[in-house]
């Protein structure tokens, strides 16, 4: 729910309260300044934040891209090309030179 800075003073422990469900965030002028998260939820953000803070080198990219692809043969799969609209150099070539489109 979205609470202006009056509203979430006035009902600071309805904020705490919902923001254990979902965050609450809180405007000032039609403009966010403020998000009251649960506490695991900002443990969370913070090991995240730590972790991108690390510069990263291109083996950790690949090893992190091994963790997210492990158990998935293929994490990547080709797009179904049946339902792809027909190329039209292929059909301008087919026409152009019927001989070729046999062989």
């Amino acid at each position: 729910m979205n609470w202006n800075v009056a509203q979430a003073k006035q009902h600071l422990s309805e904020v705490i309260r919902e923001a254990a469900r979902e965050p609450q965030l809180i405007y000032n002028r039609n403009r966010p300044v403020a998000a009251v998260i649960a506490a695991e939820e900002l443990a969370d953000y913070r090991a995240w934040k730590e972790q991108r803070a690390k510069p990263q080198t291109l083996f950790d990219a690949f090893a992190e891209l091994r963790r997210l692809a492990a158990g998935d043969p293929d994490p990547i799969p080709d797009p179904d090309r049946s339902t792809m609209r027909p190329n039209a150099f292929v059909e301008m070539l087919e026409e152009e030179y019927p001989s070729n489109a046999t062989r």
